[in-house]
């Protein structure tokens, strides 16, 4: 009975673990699908835009391709900043809106990045000290887009996305952004344990947002040059960025939930900022 019972428990976990897979899945195919407002199918596309000096987020390549021309327009994306990503020539299929993507399919920004300097001027032009809000890996679209949104909002002076493992200003982000993507600073940056300490270095203060953060969110002093860290969606912050954070702060929660949405404590973590600076 006691077999019976394990090998029941073992089925259902297989069974869970492979919707979730499924629904992983499904998220990808559904995003790849609202982002086509700024895909580039083929290579006289992708060439031409390169060209012209787009910015491409994300070149999508058939994995295997041997193709030498294709390689030396991939390596050219590359260069200029894209992340290249071979992916299985059904997955290009699925996501073309021409039916002839040529192994190649490409994302453009939304609007153009900018530099760190560019977003600490605009907070020297404003005569205000640095906010920024500095964004670990966040990989849903729609998180970003808030994110964006609320720090439009709260005032603050640009937002910091990594190039890797990260979602960058797609369509779909300019609009869950609800237009504050027009009017925000965002710099895409090759390292953001770099990045953190070139603005530590600067004299701006780096808070760390984590559900064992040492001090609530408070205690933290946001009125001098700051900037807060939201981690991704699913591990919170990485270790060496969090190592890099000179204090982590907690959101004080009293229910049953352990964690807010990513979007959702940055909002919270902004409009401290904003209540600590007006008071």
């Amino acid at each position: 009975m006691a077999r019976e019972l394990n090998r029941r428990r073992e089925d259902h976990r297989r069974r869970e673990d492979h919707r979730r897979r499924e629904d992983d899945r499904r998220r990808e195919d559904v995003q790849a699908v609202e982002e086509n407002e700024g895909q580039l199918e083929g290579r006289n596309a992708l060439t031409e835009a390169l060209r012209s000096g787009r910015t491409i987020d994300k070149v999508f390549i058939a994995a295997g391709e041997t193709d030498q021309g294709l390689q030396r327009l991939a390596a050219q994306a590359k260069q200029a900043g894209a992340v290249v990503v071979p992916v299985d020539r059904r997955k290009l299929d699925y996501m073309s809106a021409t039916g002839a993507h040529q192994g190649v399919i490409a994302l453009a920004a939304a609007r153009e990045y900018c530099s760190l300097d560019d977003i600490l001027q605009v907070a020297a032009d404003r005569g205000e000290a640095p906010l920024i809000v500095i964004c670990d890996e966040l990989t849903d679209p729609h998180n970003l887009g808030a994110i964006l949104r609320s720090a439009e909002c709260a005032g603050a002076h640009g937002v910091v996305i990594p190039k890797r493992r990260s979602v960058g200003l797609t369509a779909v982000v300019a609009k869950a952004s609800a237009g504050a993507v027009e009017y925000m600073k965002v710099a895409r940056v090759t390292n953001i344990n770099a990045a953190m300490e070139e603005l530590k270095k600067k004299g701006v203060w780096v808070f760390g947002t984590a559900a064992e953060g040492s001090i609530p969110m408070y205690q933290a002093d946001l009125t001098g040059p700051a900037a807060i860290v939201i981690g991704s969606e699913g591990d919170g912050m990485s270790r060496l960025v969090r190592e890099h954070c000179d204090v982590t702060v907690h959101i004080p929660m009293k229910g049953s939930i352990s964690s807010l949405n990513a979007s959702c404590a940055a909002t919270i973590l902004l409009y401290e900022a904003l209540r600590q600076r007006l008071s």
